[in-house]
Formats: C-alpha cells, sequence, structure tokens
C-alpha cells in the first residue's frame, strides 16, 4: 500500500513524460490510498483540461469516473490537527500536507514528484525512480 499525490494520479490518468513510471508503479505495488482532498485536485487538473481543449467534456469525465473506481473505497478522512501540525514543520501546502498526514497515519510511503515535499519530508516521501 502506498499514498499517491495528485500529481501521481494525473501522471498516471493524462498521458504525458511520467506516465511510463507511474504505470511501472502500479505494476509493482496496485493498492494505492489517497486522502479525500484527491479528489477536488484531481477535478480542478481535468477542469484546466477541458478549458483549455486539451480533453473534451466527455472525456474528462470519463477520466474522472476511472479515477474515482480506482480509489474506491480507497479515500480517508485525515485529522486537520495532523495536516496543520506538518504545515508548522515544513513551508509545503496544507493540501500536500494531508497527503504526508495520510502516509503517516497509515505508516506507508507517500509517493510523489514534487520536489518541495520530498525535501520536507524525507522519512515520508519517496520519488518515482527510488520506488521503482
Amino acid at each position: 500500500m502506498i499514498v499517491v499525490d495528485n500529481n501521481i494520479i494525473c501522471y498516471f490518468f493524462l498521458e504525458g513524460e511520467f506516465t511510463s513510471l507511474v504505470e511501472k508503479v502500479y505494476e509493482k505495488d496496485p493498492y494505492w490510498v489517497v486522502p479525500s482532498i484527491w479528489r477536488s485536485e484531481f477535478c480542478n487538473v481535468l477542469a484546466r483540461y477541458f478549458r483549455q481543449n486539451f480533453l473534451s467534456f466527455q472525456e474528462a469525465t470519463d477520466i474522472l469516473n476511472e479515477a474515482e473506481f480506482l480509489f474506491f473505497k480507497k479515500e480517508y478522512t485525515v485529522p486537520s490537527a495532523n495536516i496543520m501540525e506538518l504545515v508548522r514543520q515544513s513551508d509545503c501546502s496544507a493540501y500536500d500536507c494531508e497527503y504526508v498526514a495520510l502516509a503517516h497515519d497509515l505508516k506507508v510511503p507517500l509517493l510523489t514528484a514534487d520536489k518541495k515535499v520530498l525535501r520536507n519530508f524525507q522519512l515520508t516521501a519517496i520519488s518515482l525512480e527510488k520506488f521503482l
């Protein structure tokens, strides 16, 4: 089991330079979990892709449905106090700290490509390359 952040989710569902690496991660460990904030962050990315005409509305909603299926019963609520404690200890956003807090709560790694998260949470966050 691993916690994946929004950039990993995006790389998995939206074809790009890191998609093949993320697919290898999924082959190695397909049990991905997320904090509940993932949905809002991912919808925001899909909205941007739709508004910039990279995806049709139907494509965006189809991708969202696939992602929701992947994370069905794998979403967790993280206590706000835990998030804020991580905010206090780092220069990361509360959004990023929510993923870290979930990884801490579950005692599993957080997979991310976010350099700031990797730098601030070296004992929890792991890069794609290191994971593989």
